[in-house]
């Protein structure tokens, strides 16, 4: 049996390691994409090594082996999140103009159908393997519409607490989902249908990105007022905060390096790494480039995706759209 220095000096050995590897983080390339519209959430497709992008009224398909524009889905309004079942090789896009989830094959690049939703302006969506279900997160009716994958069908409205942003699945019968709003996280059953645990996310404020470490059971939700607030997914317990960069909309935790990531609305990556399940540390803030709020985690190479356009007033058309990576060197 080891000894307790020694595996205290392992500890420090492998957070001092972490440390290092994330303060060589950097933005590796810049690939202009061009294009009008806006944007909002990205999904990265690894069997065909495609970033998806929700770009306003279509899905933009980028090859993440050299950046270049694969493709184009169109024919939808104003769309928000991508969630993949790779088992039938789909893609379901949520609609907040059309109260719909729009289908797309990820091989053809094609659009094969839509699915009407109850809930008023689906937005952030996850697929939740333990039953097989696609879960839209509702912002304008405060609920989550849920499909059956086998047959696209909607087939039950779950009550939130209030204004839903983004959601994640535990893999094993729950979704978690912030609620904006209110600060507040919301379990869900999705054997039931129905939130079975509300908890409090204060000192956190309006509570966007949210992502899992599902072997730890830890929740990483990313607030307004620059903290990232850390909970127990099973009781709903607050074990720590972190100062994370202005204006975050996407988190997410990568299980391999154990490297939790926020992408901010001031222009940097904040890296946060999983010293244990109860201690974080900031080990990088990345400077990107401002409006990089959204991003994918590549987890075959480690590396981040984020989306921006030249700064521009409110209102104004998008120009110079581009993607970043961030890795290390």
């Amino acid at each position: 049996m080891k000894s307790p220095a020694l595996l205290l000096l392992l500890a420090v050995g492998t957070v001092a390691t972490a440390h290092a590897a994330a303060s060589d983080y950097t933005v590796l390339q810049r690939y202009p994409l061009g294009g009008s519209g806006g944007w909002d959430y990205l999904t990265i497709d690894p069997v065909s090594h495609h970033l998806l992008i929700a770009r306003n009224d279509r899905v933009m398909v980028v090859d993440t082996r050299d950046g270049k524009l694969a493709g184009e889905i169109s024919g939808m309004q104003h769309i928000h999140g991508i969630a993949l079942v790779q088992k039938s090789r789909h893609g379901y896009v949520s609609d907040g103009t059309t109260n719909s989830v729009h289908v797309i094959d990820l091989d053809t690049l094609k659009t094969l159908r839509d699915i009407p939703v109850d809930g008023k302006g689906p937005d952030g969506i996850l697929f939740d393997p333990a039953s097989g279900h696609m879960l839209t997160m509702n912002g304008h009716s405060g609920n989550a519409s849920v499909i059956d994958t086998a047959s696209d069908k909607a087939i039950a409205d779950i009550a939130l607490p209030g204004k839903p942003e983004f959601a994640v699945s535990d893999g094993h019968g729950h979704v978690f989902v912030n609620i904006e709003d209110k600060s507040e996280l919301a379990r869900i059953d999705t054997g039931t249908n129905k939130v079975d645990a509300v908890w409090k996310l204060a000192p956190c404020d309006s509570p966007s990105g949210l992502a899992i470490d599902v072997k730890s059971r830890r929740l990483f939700s990313v607030c307004d007022n620059k903290l990232m607030a850390v909970t127990d997914a099973d009781n709903g317990h607050q074990v720590a905060t972190v100062a994370i960069g202005d204006g975050p909309d996407a988190a997410r935790f990568d299980p391999a390096t154990r490297l939790v990531y926020s992408s901010n609305h001031d222009g940097t990556l904040t890296i946060v790494h999983e010293d244990d399940a109860d201690h974080y540390s900031v080990v990088a803030n990345v400077p990107t480039q401002a409006g990089a709020r959204t991003m994918a985690l590549d987890q075959a190479t480690h590396r981040v995706w984020l989306v921006t356009a030249a700064p521009a007033p409110r209102h104004a058309p998008v120009k110079d759209f581009t993607a970043l990576v961030v890795g290390s060197h």
